[in-house]
């Protein structure tokens, strides 16, 4: 069946987490209303990872992670996402003598996490070189940790669809910074949408989900 885009009205509500609606909302909403002017689009928040909204149909199309506990969830791969660092430009740590994981343990380190919790992936890689770093900042989010960055002498480790592999001024907060990759062995992660099984024949669904998919692939490939 066809979708009339032109006299689609209708809400749709996606549920992401603070990164997406900073670097890649934007370009989804772009997508969206060039293509259906009259639909509106709801961005909820990701408190967690439960499937009950998805089930009761009270977010139409999630976006991150797969973890949601629902085995019937339907998901479909956007792309590959990994860690890198992030440090002002200019910093102490991103001279001529290279990241090292001494070095990069070295630094004084912010860390962005919803639970409070300061452990991550590079802690555990960081201990099997006998090394470990100093978190003396936790924000609840990745742009929040880059905006502390930004104005200090701070490191922060946030995925690359957050920061981009171009020239720090394709977007505005991070300009003056510098992404660096990271001197451990941290393996890619894959970003996800994720929907309840019964919207799969619903033609508005399926052209945003469509939608939706396209815009983040592609922004992402231009990071």
């Amino acid at each position: 069946m066809r979708v009339d885009l032109a006299g689609l009205e209708l809400t749709f509500t996606i549920r992401a987490s603070e990164a997406f609606l900073e670097f890649l909302a934007g370009p989804v909403v772009n997508a969206v209303t060039r293509a259906a002017p009259r639909v509106r689009l709801r961005f909820a928040p990701k408190p967690d990872k439960d499937a009950r909204p998805l089930r009761e149909g009270l977010i139409d199309l999630e976006i991150g992670l797969l973890g949601t506990s629902a085995p019937e969830i339907r998901t479909q791969f956007l792309f590959h996402d990994k860690y890198v660092g992030v440090a002002r430009a200019g910093h102490p740590l991103l001279t001529d003598a290279g990241v090292t994981p001494e070095r990069y343990a070295a630094c004084k380190h912010v860390v962005a996490s919803r639970e409070g919790n300061v452990a991550e992936p590079i802690d555990g890689a960081l201990q099997k070189l006998g090394l470990g770093r100093t978190v003396v900042v936790v924000v609840p989010g990745y742009p929040d940790a880059i905006r502390i960055v930004r104005q200090s002498d701070l490191v922060a480790t946030v995925p690359g669809s957050c920061f981009g592999s171009t020239s720090a001024g394709d977007h505005a907060i991070t300009a003056g910074l510098e992404s660096f990759e990271l001197p451990l062995p941290i393996p890619q992660f894959k970003i996800s949408a994720m929907w309840h099984p019964r919207m799969d024949a619903d033609p508005a669904h399926r052209w945003l989900r469509d939608t939706v998919m396209s815009a983040c692939r592609a922004a992402y490939a231009r990071r």
